[in-house]
């Protein structure tokens, strides 16, 4: 890839000199690495260190296991795995301009990384099909959003990402709709990318991205609508206000729940929109969005990973209170796991 800017490279030569094939590679002046290298080092550890922290906090304490916090604990898994295995390399890439890891492991980064995506977007579909029924059927929600119900969610979530994911790169998929499409004139030595011809960029667009964003979005709306409606019931009559004060509450903190992850959702559309647009207009304008944009907007799809745990702190304080027991080591106490954290 070349990320070439008037007057920021110091030279511009070839990341493997010796091959007749090999990328140009770009060389940032020190003044310009460093402080890249920093920034995005300070990203990957906010990740890693922040979903870890949810991890933790799900996984130890007991009040926290349940239906929608077991969908929350396997999406912090998968931002989790995104910065351990996934951002390190795209950072050493997007510096250095050149890939050095190989052909096959570039091959294991792609199928790695769209498979986290599509778990990221599928798993956030579940999410709201448990909001719709907490907030929509509450009657229902216990016998509908199981413990068996959630695990195949989450199994459903994983499987289909991980063939996706590796069925696009390893099996060609991406080059689907041209028969004569030639990988060698998209690719050189050292570069790590994929080049989808425009029926299989729209393919894998629509499926592992529109079609769940749309219906996540449809389910919200149609939550808010709902919830809006509730409010409105149980306020227009103070004596049903006051018969119905322990189910209201836990109205409330549904709603409020459902609010938070809606958010959640919010954050990882605005994130990865850029980058699916441009996937999607790409091939049909003869692959003429430059590398670097691409690059820029890989980031800012990353950095939704990032955001998560802030949202969680911002709005949970379960969140809060199993951040701080976690910090300050408590969690190696007895019967810690049976603390109980503020409701919210």
């Amino acid at each position: 890839m070349n990320f070439s800017q008037p007057g920021m490279s110091e030279h511009s030569d070839f990341c493997y000199e010796s091959v007749n094939t090999s990328c140009p590679k770009v060389t940032y002046p020190t003044a310009i690495r460093i402080p890249l290298y920093i920034f995005f080092l300070t990203i990957i550890v906010l990740t890693m260190s922040g979903n870890l922290l949810v991890i933790i906090s799900i996984a130890h304490f007991k009040q926290l296991h349940t239906p929608t916090n077991y969908l929350i604990l396997s999406l912090a898994v998968i931002d989790f795995l995104l910065a351990v295995v996934i951002m390190p390399p795209s950072m050493v890439r997007t510096i250095e301009t050149c890939w050095y890891f190989g052909d096959t492991f570039c091959k294991i980064h792609l199928s790695t990384d769209i498979m986290l995506c599509t778990a990221s977007i599928l798993n956030l579909s579940f999410i709201s099909i448990d909001r719709y029924y907490a907030v929509c059927q509450p009657l229902h929600y216990r016998t509908k959003i199981t413990s068996v119900t959630i695990v195949i969610m989450i199994l459903i979530s994983w499987n289909l990402s991980f063939i996706f994911g590796f069925g696009m790169i390893f099996m060609n998929v991406i080059i689907w709709g041209v028969e004569d499409f030639n990988y060698n004139d998209f690719h050189c030595f050292g570069s790590c990318f994929f080049s989808q011809t425009k029926t299989s960029a729209i393919i894998a667009s629509v499926l592992s991205f529109y079609i769940p964003g749309f219906i996540m979005i449809t389910i919200y709306q149609k939550i808010f609508h709902i919830a809006l409606k509730q409010v409105r019931s149980i306020h227009s009559t103070a004596c049903q206000q006051i018969q119905t004060g322990n189910s209201t509450s836990s109205s409330n903190k549904e709603r409020k729940a459902t609010k938070t992850l809606a958010i959640v959702m919010g954050v990882f559309l605005s994130c990865w929109s850029p980058f699916f647009v441009c996937n999607l207009i790409d091939p049909i304008i003869n692959y003429s969005i430059p590398p670097v944009w691409f690059d820029a907007l890989f980031w800012v799809g990353y950095f939704n990973s990032t955001c998560n745990p802030i949202v969680y702190a911002f709005f949970y304080s379960w969140f809060r209170k199993a951040f701080k027991m976690t910090i300050y080591g408590k969690i190696f106490q007895a019967h810690s796991s049976r603390t109980k954290l503020s409701a919210d």
